[in-house]
């Protein structure tokens, strides 16, 4: 009641406490009385009725009147082992009590007693129960479409408890104990189908009802009585019924191979329908359909139906001929279960497919028309229903062409023509050879087809085969062979020629023996069969032909029977050679030739060989003569000649003859006593030349001698004879020179001897003033372009040949000293002078060294062609022997940046001789860059195209002769290469001789072309062995002409025009020794070693890594 009653009853002093908390009535009080005189009261009257005011399953509310309706009273209310006490005076009218915590459905027995004063009532004793529980849960145990069997687990598992059940206003009363086990099964019947019922179930003891458990359930609904299949595909079916009951409450479950589909009622209008999808074609499926209430479903309605099968995918044409077809296909999901229907042109075909084995379906129709198209459609059928055919179309075989003509061919080209098949337009065709295929249209108007097969072979058979096409099918086939144009002969070369024969040759065409050849010339007609001959080449001999003679040549291939285009060449005979060639005249230093024209004909030419010079000479001038005059020729030399005729650059065999030119006049002549003064030897200087003897006539004598003295006797002393020497050299015979000479006087007197003594003092003088004034002008002109020098009259003087074996010994002396003070001296010659040119920026790349610089003064200058600098080349003019300021060109050797201007200086200078005397690469190091071609092959050089005509190797050296052709001019040049190729860089030869031999060659050319530009000369630097040479070569005509040599002068002069010219002091010892050498007989002379000493060049090792990428020297 949440509250406390304090009551304070003043009735014998005696005061009662008691609480009471939440209506529960403490059995735990005790009341304290205080009394006075101590009385026992009477029991008070116990309650009469006790009733329940409510109930609930764990609580029972209980109701009482008041005891005399007093508030005195208390009671004690004892159940179930409890006692509670309940203070009445809380309560205004009845009594309450709420007894909680109790058990549902359970029988409680109560006993109250008033008490009063201690005492109590006798008590009331009442029973009551509280509320049953519900029963928790039902289930459907079985239902049909007018019954439901439920069954529910007895509450608390009692069988004290009965069961009412009320469902549509009835009430069904169920005993609970007349059932065994634990449930409790209960039967409904008379229900309606589909029909959802609300159900309540009380639980029933003692009359006392639980508040009841509401549920829901449902009689099965009906089954659909019929399915339609409205329409079917190969994967659907759309099914149709009519709802149940024309309800919009059911709902359908689809059932099939394991699927269930849900579908919902609900839509308007009285029947359903149903699109199941995903079906596999040609498939009977059993279906089951459930009409669904409330989750309940009908017991279903079964029924099959079957998918449209699929149709075939493919039908393949088996073999077709132009009146058949086999078709084949494979069985529809390769099922026997199938059968076929195959329509075209209106005609029907059944075809069991179960009847055939195998997994495919073969079928002939046969009766068709060929090349033509027909249409198809085979259908699937299954249970009766067909698919939805499968549509296509084939052909029949078209026609085969009958006949392929070929109309042209080529060598790569075969155009073909054929009548169309049927004269129709509707055909393609398929050209096949060599697995090529062509496909070709025969849609073009007119009713030929013309085709032009290309890119073929050369004189090839080729295998046709034409088929004719209709929509992708092709006849059996026409098969035909033809042969392209046999390829020409490309080249023919004459193998061998005479004056009346030709043998040609040539390669077999595509080195095949399968062609064979004709040949036409001057009407006639020669076939030559390939396969006759066993190499790769064809031989075939033209005789009976004329000599000289210029002849037109078809040649054709053959090859079945078709020729090539042909190949036109010409070819001639050779010509005849000359009969005889007279000398016309002859003299020291030159011969004319003549001799008759070859057939009188100015058609030839001549070429003219001897000591290996070849001189070409025209035939064409008027006359029946030739007339040539060889010059540069050396007196008394008998020469050797081949003339050859010459015709369209075929050459005669060649008319072999000798001629002899006449001897050179004896010079030197001098006489010395013998013979005690009965005699006298006659001396005369070496030949020019050459000679077989001299001739000496004296004193009615006439004497031969072979060598170059004579000692004749029989003479008288003091006596003066005059000798007649004349130079011999086989028949021929010098102009006689003469010479007076004295025999010894003997005992002539003092006076004459004195008399001779000065003569002889006299000649003396007069030889050595003429000696000094001769000197200056040896090695050049003073009014020249060359620098101009005088050189002191004490320093320089010319040695004497007499006195030049002592002059070298002397310098030889104390380990060369005298070499080394007068090399020293030659030093600083010319090198204040201007080389402004090679400093130019622009020219800095053209020098191989930079030490090594052309002087202003003496440089060559190219003509300009790009800028100002591009007339700068590192060469110098050199002068000779006899006043000549530009015998030589003394230059660097080129670099890669400076062949073309090295051929460009050459060209313009008109230089018929280049003189080399360096290997391209000595020591692994380069020393200069090859300018000529490295074979036969033409090179072009700025403008100028080089070819190498000939070459012919000794063991020191190299000759070369090269055509030099200006491309702007088209004017040709021949140039000779003399290649000196054992000296080494800084040093010297082994020996003199080789290289005497070799300047030899250089002096002969340079004579026979004595109006040609000066004669090029380089090394590597272009001044040590380039200055050596040149020196010797002016040394050594020195030396003939004026019987004396002046080396250093001839240094000192080249130094002027070049710095460095003769570079090491070896090589100015090498010198005296050549010259030491040249002056003794070659049988007794033994070269002594000369060692070498180098001076330092300075590379330009810049510019020869950016020209050739190599090391500096």
């Amino acid at each position: 009641m949440g509250r406390v009653v304090l009551s304070v009853v003043l009735c014998h002093c005696m005061v009662l406490v008691w609480a009471q908390t939440n209506s529960t009535i403490s059995s735990t009080s005790i009341p304290t009385i205080t009394t006075g005189a101590p009385t026992t009261p009477a029991p008070p009257s116990s309650v009469t009725d006790v009733w329940v005011k409510s109930r609930t399953e764990t609580e029972l509310i209980l109701e009482w009147e008041k005891v005399n309706n007093s508030d005195i009273y208390s009671y004690r209310l004892n159940y179930n082992e409890k006692n509670i006490t309940i203070n009445g005076s809380e309560f205004e009218d009845n009594v309450d009590y709420t007894a909680s915590s109790l058990s549902p459905g359970t029988k409680y027995t109560f006993t109250l007693h008033t008490v009063f004063e201690g005492r109590e009532s006798t008590g009331y004793i009442f029973t009551n129960v509280t509320t049953p529980s519900s029963v928790t849960d039902v289930l459907v145990k079985s239902r049909t479409e007018t019954e439901l069997i439920l069954q529910w687990n007895k509450v608390n598992n009692s069988d004290s408890y009965s069961y009412r059940l009320n469902y549509d206003g009835i009430n069904d009363i169920i005993n609970g104990s007349a059932l065994g086990d634990n449930v409790v099964t209960h039967n409904i019947s008379s229900l309606s189908p589909g029909t959802k019922y609300s159900f309540t179930l009380y639980t029933v003891f003692e009359g006392v009802e639980s508040s009841g458990f509401n549920f829901t359930s449902v009689t099965t609904p009906s089954t659909v009585t019929h399915v339609l299949v409205k329409s079917r595909t190969e994967t659907e079916l759309i099914l149709e019924w009519d709802k149940v009951n024309n309800s919009d409450s059911y709902s359908y479950r689809l059932n099939y191979d394991g699927i269930n589909i849900n579908i919902s009622g609900s839509e308007g209008g009285s029947v359903v329908n149903y699109t199941v999808s995903s079906l596999s074609p040609g498939n009977k499926y059993t279906f089951t359909l459930y009409t669904v209430f409330e989750e309940v479903e009908s017991s279903g309605f079964n029924f099959t139906s079957v998918t449209t099968p699929s149709s075939v995918t493919d039908v393949l044409v088996k073999s077709r001929t132009e009146t058949e077809l086999i078709l084949q296909w494979n069985k529809v999901n390769n099922s026997d279960s199938y059968s076929y229907r195959l329509n075209y042109d209106g005609i029907n075909d059944i075809i069991n497919g179960s009847a055939l084995g195998d997994n495919v379906v073969t079928h002939n129709i046969s009766s068709l028309s060929p090349g033509t198209k027909y249409s198809f459609t085979l259908y699937t059928v299954f249970e009766g229903v067909e698919s939805s055919g499968f549509n296509f179309t084939s052909v029949t075989t078209p026609s085969t062409v009958t006949h392929v003509l070929v109309k042209s061919r080529t060598e790569t080209e075969l155009i073909l023509e054929w009548d169309k098949v049927n004269n129709s337009d509707s055909y393609s065709y398929r050209l096949n050879y060599d697995g090529i295929n062509i496909n070709i249209s025969g849609s073009e108007g007119g009713s030929v087809v013309n085709y032009t097969v290309s890119s073929l072979s050369p004189g090839n058979k080729y295998t046709f085969t034409l088929y004719t096409v209709f929509e992708e099918v092709e006849s059996s086939g026409f098969n035909f062979t033809s042969v392209t144009t046999p390829s020409s002969v490309t080249d023919v070369w004459v193998k061998s020629r005479t004056e009346t024969e030709l043998i040609l040759e040539w390669n077999k065409v595509n080195n095949s023996d399968n062609y064979s050849y004709r040949l036409i010339y001057n009407i006639m007609n020669i076939t030559i069969n390939g396969s006759d001959f066993e190499n790769d080449t064809v031989t075939r001999n033209i005789s009976s032909l004329s000599p000289g003679t210029k002849y037109t040549f078809t040649l054709y291939t053959v090859f079945e029977e078709v020729e090539s285009s042909g190949f036109n060449f010409t070819s001639v005979t050779t010509p005849s050679s000359v009969n005889s060639v007279s000398v016309k005249s002859r003299s020291e230093n030159g011969l004319t030739l003549q001799w008759n024209k070859v057939n009188n004909s100015s058609s030839y030419s001549y070429r003219l060989n001897y000591d290996g010079i070849n001189i070409n000479i025209s035939g064409s001038e008027g006359g029946s003569v030739v007339n040539y005059t060889v010059s540069s020729l050396s007196p008394g030399t008998k020469y050797t000649f081949t003339l050859y005729t010459v015709f369209e650059e075929v050459e005669s065999s060649g008319f072999n003859f000798t001629s002899v030119t006449i001897p050179a006049t004896v010079t030197g002549l001098g006489c010395k006593y013998a013979s005690g003064g009965y005699g006298l030897t006659v001396f005369w200087d070496p030949p020019v030349g050459e000679r077989t003897g001299v001739k000496v006539d004296g004193n009615g004598q006439s004497l031969n001698a072979s060598g170059e003295s004579l000692s004749i006797g029989g003479l008288q002393p003091a006596q003066w004879y005059t000798l007649t020497v004349t130079a011999l050299s086989w028949d021929l015979q010098s102009k006689s020179a003469s010479v007076t000479c004295q025999t010894d006087p003997g005992g002539v007197i003092a006076g004459v001897l004195v008399f001779l003594l000065l003569v002889i003092i006299l000649c003396v003088g007069i030889f050595i003033w003429r000696r000094k004034r001769a000197l200056p002008s040896v090695f050049g002109n003073s009014k020249s372009k060359s620098v101009e020098h005088n050189l002191p009259s004490d320093k320089y003087k010319p040695i004497p040949l007499k006195k030049f074996p002592e002059h070298f010994i002397s310098l030889s002396r104390d380990d060369n000293r005298g070499f080394s003070v007068e090399y020293e001296d030659l030093g600083t010659v010319g090198t204040d002078q201007s080389r402004a040119a090679a400093l130019f920026p622009e020219n800095k790349s053209k020098n191989r060294f930079t030490n090594v610089l052309a002087y202003d003064l003496s440089r060559v200058k190219l003509t300009q062609q790009d800028g100002p600098d591009s007339d700068y080349i590192n060469a110098n003019y050199m002068p000779g022997y006899n006043r000549n300021s530009r015998q030589y060109i003394a230059a660097q050797g080129p670099l890669p940046c400076t062949i073309s201007d090295f051929w460009r200086m050459v060209w313009e200078q008109k230089s018929t001789a280049i003189v080399m005397l360096t290997n391209c690469v000595e020591n692994g190091r380069p020393k200069c860059e090859q300018y000529w071609p490295l074979d036969y092959t033409p090179c072009i050089y700025g403008n100028l195209l080089v070819t190498i005509q000939s070459e012919h190797k000794e063991k020191s050296w190299t000759l070369r002769e090269f055509v030099v052709r200006n491309k702007d001019t088209s004017e040709e040049r021949t140039v000779m290469h003399f290649h000196f190729t054992a000296w080494p860089d800084h040093g010297v030869p082994a020996g003199t001789d080789e290289l005497i031999q070799f300047r030899e060659l250089v002096r002969h050319h340079i004579e026979r072309f004595p109006t040609s530009g000066p004669t090029v000369v380089h090394c590597s630097a272009g001044v040590g062995r380039t200055g050596t040479l040149i020196a010797l070569d002016t040394l050594l005509q020195q030396l003939v002409k004026e019987e004396a040599v002046n080396i250093a002068a001839c240094v000192h002069h080249m130094r002027l025009n070049r710095p460095l010219m003769v570079q090491t002091e070896s090589q100015y010892v090498f010198l005296h020794q050549c010259i030491m050498d040249s002056l003794q007989p070659k049988e007794d002379f033994i070269p002594e070693p000369i060692y070498e000493n180098s001076d330092m060049i300075y590379a330009n090792s810049m510019v020869l890594r950016q020209c050739s990428g190599n090391s500096p020297v």
